[in-house]
């Protein structure tokens, strides 16, 4: 089980498909957690994750998803909607969360903790757009915070850092 010294042991989430997961259950993997969307320009990498997923978690990645509605309404869909979508347009085999928000006073605690370990730009912690991604090492320890234009596979040679 995972060390009581796992920087994410406090946090769970509502599981896309039901149930509640804790992330202390990923202490000793490396993260990818990333605020998606079903309907937005970057919609396409999560063929891209899913690429990275495959290609790196018998290593010990695991990519997480998180459904976020509050750019441009850009994931309005129902949980089965959702997890429809992405098996079926993009093979999504990574674990895919409920819809949560990312900003303001409705924040999910894990991003309010992502935001402040990692802040954006000149210091911001306002997550600006859909797939915003966060890595994270496998003590829990937030690495680096990524834009939403940089691509997955640009995230490769950190990643493996970390493995």
């Amino acid at each position: 089980m995972s060390s009581p010294n796992y920087e994410l042991s406090g946090f769970t989430a509502e599981l896309l498909q039901g149930g509640t997961q804790s992330l202390a259950d990923y202490a000793g993997k490396v993260l990818l957690i990333v605020n998606t969307a079903s309907h937005c320009g970057f919609t396409p990498q999560y063929e891209g994750l899913e690429a990275l997923y495959q290609r790196y978690r018998e290593r010990g990645l695991v990519i997480l998803g998180f459904p976020c509605n509050q750019f441009g309404a850009q994931e309005p869909g129902a949980a089965d909607e959702i997890a429809s979508f992405c098996q079926k347009n993009y093979g999504v085999s990574f674990p895919m969360f409920a819809r949560i928000e990312v900003n303001g006073d409705n924040t999910h605690p894990l991003y309010q903790h992502l935001k402040k370990a990692a802040p954006g730009l000149l210091g911001t912690e306002g997550i600006k757009w859909n797939f915003t991604k966060f890595l994270v090492n496998r003590t829990g320890d937030v690495i680096k915070r990524y834009a939403s234009a940089q691509t997955p596979e640009a995230l490769a040679s950190d990643i493996e850092a970390l493995l």
